[in-house]
């Protein structure tokens, strides 16, 4: 462990911890961290995707120096201050127009998330919500109380919750089959224990991050936004992890072709600053004054920081970037999938990827253990990576928006190394025992 690392388990909780290995790190530069033992990191994860111009731009920088100098406040619960409306107002030039009605800002997608599921509740007067097995939302207790994911066993759930699965073309054999047998299970709840007319909203991750950066079989969303409309459900699409021009696209739900009534923003909208977004129709987003608050909610600092995201995005023709650098990343792990026994499965769009480990292709046996360590190994080559899933064998790509090619091929060169010297059973599984991941 270096000095840094074993500080701070002197001194912070772990209440929040999420840790693969020993990382402690000191500063950063673009795709690059500076550990603080002096090695340079190549960033995979960007910190889940928060970072998402890479660290340290300068157009960030700007925003955050020239709000800080000349500070409109440092909030909007009392007063209307200038980079949170011009930031909403971007925003509802962004997505769809059945969702362009009002902004509201928090802290997080977790917040973001929570604040949704209430409103929809009180404005429609529905009682229930439909997400998906796998799904997470979020970290607070209303945020927790629709997701699906497994870490979040034991934490009480929304009273109206309805779990479905999120279709797995992989292990379900094909898409087809994935798709025909997701749908089923909604027909059939509608059918049975569910009325349709008592659902609020369906929530929706465009791709499944945490889950296992499942990627939904073509036409389904399409498909689920059919049942919605047919039923008068809102369409709460949660963008924030995969949103924002990380898939090659500038919202991941534009690779469905459907238009989602509510839209959620966090992560990369802030470039690793704290900032969420929730966009959707008036009727919704001003159902009450005083309904969901905190008092540095739209602090101008952050919202600064969220619109230079915006315009950098557009400025340096990030969406683009992470198509071509996602295609070239795609193309090479399928690639080296042909060398190694551990990797089952390459999927994503963009810089959204996940790389499935199994110990047996065949029964598509999750490689939980090999996973983790092949996470440690890499990180002592020098790159950062994470891994999700429901099993914990899905290693995850979330690089920064502004990732080059050569450094894209330069990770994936580390990690070929990493799975070879773990299937040659080269890393110590003694490695991981300070570190319990998902």
């Amino acid at each position: 462990m270096t000095g840094l690392y074993e500080r701070e388990s002197r001194s912070v909780s772990t209440l929040a911890h999420l840790r693969f290995f020993p990382q402690a790190v000191t500063g950063g530069k673009g795709s690059m961290l500076r550990g603080d033992d002096g090695r340079d990191l190549l960033d995979f994860a960007a910190s889940w995707g928060a970072a998402s111009l890479g660290h340290g731009h300068p157009a960030l920088a700007d925003a955050v120096n020239r709000a800080l100098t000349d500070q409109a406040g440092a909030s909007y619960l009392s007063t209307a201050n200038e980079p949170s409306v011009l930031l909403a107002e971007k925003l509802l030039s962004l997505v769809p127009e059945r969702a362009a009605g009002r902004v509201w800002f928090g802290h997080s997608g977790s917040d973001a998330n929570e604040t949704v599921a209430r409103a929809v509740v009180a404005a429609t007067g529905r009682p229930r919500i439909i997400s998906f097995k796998g799904a997470y939302h979020g970290g607070t207790v209303g945020s927790v109380a629709i997701s699906g994911h497994p870490a979040q066993g034991g934490i009480e759930k929304a009273s109206g919750l309805s779990l479905v699965p999120y279709p797995d073309s992989y292990a379900s054999g094909s898409p087809e089959a994935a798709s025909k047998a997701a749908l089923a299970h909604i027909e059939e709840l509608f059918a049975t224990s569910v009325s349709p007319q008592d659902v609020a909203a369906f929530f929706i991750e465009p791709i499944q991050s945490d889950g296992g950066m499942l990627v939904p079989p073509p036409g389904y969303f399409r498909e689920i936004e059919r049942l919605c409309r047919k039923h008068g459900i809102l369409l709460v699409c949660d963008e924030v992890k995969v949103g924002l021009a990380r898939t090659g696209r500038l919202h991941a739900f534009e690779h469905s072709g459907i238009e989602p009534d509510i839209v959620v923003f966090g992560k990369g909208l802030g470039g690793g600053l704290p900032i969420s977004a929730v966009v959707g129709p008036e009727a919704i987003m001003n159902h009450a004054s005083t309904f969901s608050f905190q008092t540095l909610h739209g602090n101008p600092v952050c919202a600064s920081a969220g619109l230079a995201v915006l315009e950098t995005i557009e400025r340096e023709n990030l969406v683009a970037n992470a198509a071509k650098v996602g295609d070239t990343m795609l193309s090479t792990l399928r690639a080296l999938q042909e060398k190694h026994p551990l990797i089952g499965h390459v999927r994503g769009h963009g810089l959204a990827i996940g790389v499935e480990l199994v110990s047996d292709r065949e029964a598509r046996t999750p490689a939980i253990e090999q996973t983790a360590l092949t996470v440690y190994r890499a990180f002592q080559l020098g790159l950062v990576i994470y891994y999700v899933g429901l099993n914990s064998n899905v290693l995850e790509f979330t690089p920064p928006l502004t990732m080059s090619e050569d450094e894209a091929l330069r990770g994936i060169a580390i990690l070929d190394q990493a799975l070879s010297d773990v299937e040659a059973g080269k890393v110590d599984p003694q490695l991981l025992e300070r570190f319990a991941g998902w």
